[in-house]
């Protein structure tokens, strides 16, 4: 195979060329057989010793130049100026089966540059965690880096307490970040923007740049993508936890699955985060603190916007002014879809959807399986979904007039997942497969990559947490 290098080539005040830390005993706990596929990898190579030298970066091809990338970022609200891959590497750019470029990218694979006092590393839980998540939202149709593999390193690495190290094998259309801009916009470096802003185009979204303002029309783009992806993950009940400006990408993929959970019952202001005290990244609170870090991208733009200050901020006002409503549109559409209601209904949908989110932030009713039970009651089975609300006089109400409009309970569970990581199962998994027993992470993986279609024997995965299981709290991927 062949690894680009073209980041690393373009951009040497964006990127440091490192080594990643050879593992003392690499063992490959798990690998995306479809997505090497993908990737024109062949899964038995990749299993191979040379193959493992691969997934580890410590046997690459001789063209190769695996870099730390360099970005800042506002973390909880706090510029940084200086981030970076404090613990990851670009190992480099490849064509996948359909010509698209991508990037192979590892996370926890030692100390570089950036690790501000960090060891660098990852244990086995983290990174099996971003692996069955970003899985999932894959099968979901959520735009999202993917994992490729979690190799087991051997080593030791010490949190609170020893654990096993682990790293993750990452893959995205490109790791390029609002914080990306944001440092280069910082260094003063006009032509390192402009490249920079040049790059994303042609990487991304190629149509811009034949628009009358290229640069405006980038930011534009950006808006687009991410209000459609933000409104995906509060249609399923995710909630990233971290969303950092330098965990926003360019792409439009969602990146970085740290502290990250799906909520279990309805709760605006869900905070799973153990680092988010004041509820910043709360679930209710994730278009606002989208729109936030595109005003942060936004004013990393703005010298090409316009030569003028003034021209420029106006530009990027009216652009930004698009958010929310594209946000809404897409939030909208979804909606009307979970409920099974058609286009034409989409006064009504919206109505119905306002009044029964009102219900359910005082009902707080387990939000995936409350659709797949309405599904039911769609057929004519109300039995699942009123026990569910059992007392709630205002859903009973509300359950009457939505089956009056005829929802299409088969387009329903077409768009409802039945299974998610839901986090008890999660814990379970990744416990287990600290402990050695990686089967029942395949079992989840094999449940939430096809989240529709039921399987016999596998209710559990379906039903909300037990009342044992207390407030879940998750922690930064370490």
């Amino acid at each position: 195979m062949r690894l680009g290098s073209r980041f690393a080539s373009d951009f040497p005040e964006l990127s440091i060329s490192w080594q990643a830390d050879v593992p003392p005993n690499p063992q490959l706990l798990v690998l995306n057989e479809s997505l090497a596929d993908e990737l024109g990898l062949d899964p038995a190579q990749l299993r191979s010793p040379a193959g493992i030298g691969l997934l580890t970066g410590t046997l690459l091809p001789a063209d190769a130049v695996p870099v730390a990338q360099c970005y800042a970022g506002h973390q909880f609200g706090g510029y940084s100026p200086r981030l970076g891959d404090g613990r990851a590497l670009l190992l480099g750019e490849l064509s996948d089966a359909a010509g698209d470029t991508r990037d192979l990218h590892l996370k926890g694979s030692g100390p570089t540059p950036f690790s501000r006092g960090g060891d660098g590393f990852a244990v086995v839980g983290p990174m099996l965690r971003e692996f069955i998540v970003s899985e999932a939202m894959h099968a979901l149709g959520i735009p999202t880096t993917r994992s490729l593999a979690v190799v087991q390193t051997g080593r030791t690495v010490y949190r609170e307490d020893p654990e096993k190290g682990a790293l993750l094998v990452r893959v995205a259309s490109s790791h390029l970040r609002v914080g990306s801009f944001q440092y280069a916009r910082a260094t003063n470096d006009l032509d390192l923007l402009k490249r920079l802003a040049d790059h994303a185009i042609a990487r991304h979204y190629p149509n811009a740049a034949s628009a009358e303002n290229p640069y405006l029309e980038l930011f534009n783009q950006v808006i687009s993508v991410q209000a459609t992806l933000i409104a995906q993950w509060m249609l399923v009940g995710f909630v990233h936890g971290v969303m950092n400006t330098d965990n926003m990408t360019i792409s439009g993929e969602s990146i970085d699955y740290g502290p990250c959970a799906f909520i279990d019952d309805f709760n605006p202001a869900a905070v799973f985060s153990s680092i988010d005290h004041g509820g910043r990244y709360k679930f209710g609170n994730q278009p606002v603190v989208a729109e936030w870090n595109l005003a942060r991208f936004a004013e990393s733009l703005l010298p090409l916007f316009a030569d003028s200050q003034d021209a420029a901020v106006e530009h990027a006002q009216d652009a930004l002014g698009k958010f929310t409503p594209q946000y809404s549109a897409a939030w909208s559409a979804g909606m009307r879809k979970k409920l099974g209601l058609a286009e034409a209904d989409a006064s009504s949908a919206a109505d119905i959807a306002t009044e029964l989110f009102e219900i359910l932030k005082v009902e707080r009713a387990d939000y995936t399986s409350l659709f797949r039970n309405l599904a039911d009651a769609a057929r004519g089975n109300t039995v699942p979904v009123t026990v569910q609300l059992a007392g709630s006089e205002a859903f009973a109400d509300w359950l009457t007039r939505w089956r009056a409009l005829d929802p299409d309970a088969a387009a329903m569970n077409r768009v409802n997942p039945l299974y998610i990581p839901r986090n008890h199962i999660v814990e379970e998994a990744l416990a287990a497969a600290t402990a050695g027993d990686m089967h029942p992470v395949s079992e989840l993986l094999e449940l939430v990559t096809a989240p529709y279609a039921k399987q016999p024997g596998k209710d559990r995965f379906a039903q909300a947490a037990p009342d044992n299981f207390g407030p879940y709290r998750t922690f930064c991927g370490t």
